[in-house]
């Protein structure tokens, strides 16, 4: 049997760049690859809470508004042998928010959908992609779904 497991979180952060709606990729020191947010749930801290620390930890950003997006992200890990459950969040930021980058990346890129696609090297990252743009972008966020 594969165990599964859920340490994780993440979140696509969007901003209104030079207005246009962008989301945010960085690139990580270990792995060389672009990505959104993501960290691990300290023991006893709600997902929404640990989102927001790994937020501010990674980019030095406090979103203006949080979401669920109602998407679990979803892989199998083959170092660990584990199948990764991650809830996916929304961030939407200030009008041409600005990054500041911790040691896990060297760079970040505000990115239309279709830069964010050609940088995501996994095909899991370029479906949420397209789920945050259809639900998130093209049409207004259920509040339901907001992080208050």
């Amino acid at each position: 049997m594969i165990p599964i497991r859920s340490v994780v979180v993440s979140a696509v952060l969007l901003s209104k760049i030079e207005s246009e709606i962008k989301l945010l990729l960085m690139k990580r020191v270990k792995g060389d690859y672009w990505c959104h947010v993501a960290g691990k749930v300290e023991e006893k801290e709600p997902a929404s809470q640990a989102i927001l620390r790994e937020i501010k930890e990674e980019t030095a950003i406090q979103p203006q508004r949080l979401f669920s997006a109602d998407y679990i992200e979803q892989f199998y890990e083959p170092g660990l042998n584990v199948i990764e459950m991650i809830p996916a969040f929304v961030g939407f930021c200030a009008e041409n928010q600005s990054v500041l980058l911790n040691h896990e990346h060297t760079e970040y890129r505000w990115c239309s959908l279709s830069e964010a696609k050609t940088l995501a090297i996994f095909s899991n990252q370029r479906k949420l992609y397209d789920f945050i743009w259809e639900n998130f972008v093209l049409q207004q966020p259920i509040i339901h779904l907001e992080i208050t």
